[in-house]
């Protein structure tokens, strides 16, 4: 096997990607405290197309060196807003049209395997996803906000995964549902 060059993956320049067209997908970032995780939901943001991040609260914002660490650049193709509160962003997103949805361990919350996104609203609908803080998860406040909840199956000793892998397996999964 050989390894596939930079070159040959073809990947989009800046401007083509701000361009081409992106997954109905919006991520909300609800108090994360680690500009690193930050930085990582831009890397992946912008591997799956995503629209925009939301950063809320004490989460970073750019320019930041730490989140620049992780997004290795992707902070500048990915676009970004700041809400000071959460719970507005998930307002404003409801009344934009979004299914809003936290990524939490709520008693509603529907494993990720058994999502069925047909369940929420027509084509051509728009999610959004909100993550939470790494020590206190999504605010209840903002979950109460939400039209409903996703949770991550685990089978080990701990009650959590990492905020940022847990924004990459998600994130994996509405891609390869919606594009």
């Amino acid at each position: 096997m050989q390894k596939t060059t930079n070159d040959e993956l073809r990947r989009p320049t800046p401007e083509e990607f701000a361009a081409q067209a992106k997954l109905p997908l919006t991520v909300v970032l609800d108090n994360v405290r680690s500009a690193n995780n930050t930085g990582a939901f831009f890397r992946t943001g912008d591997a799956f197309g995503i629209e925009r991040i939301v950063l809320c609260g004490i989460t970073a914002t750019p320019p930041s060196r730490e989140i620049h660490k992780s997004a290795l650049g992707a902070e500048l193709t990915v676009a970004w807003d700041y809400e000071a509160e959460t719970t507005a962003a998930v307002v404003r997103l409801r009344e934009a049209g979004y299914t809003v949805l936290a990524v939490e361990q709520v008693r509603e919350a529907v494993s990720l395997e058994r999502l069925d996104l047909s369940g929420f609203g027509q084509p051509g609908r728009r999610f959004a996803l909100v993550f939470g803080n790494e020590v206190e998860g999504v605010g209840q406040a903002v979950v109460d906000l939400c039209h409903g909840a996703i949770e991550i199956p685990q089978v080990g000793t701990k009650h959590s995964l990492n905020v940022a892998v847990s924004g990459g397996m998600v994130l994996w999964e509405f891609f390869k549902r919606l594009r």
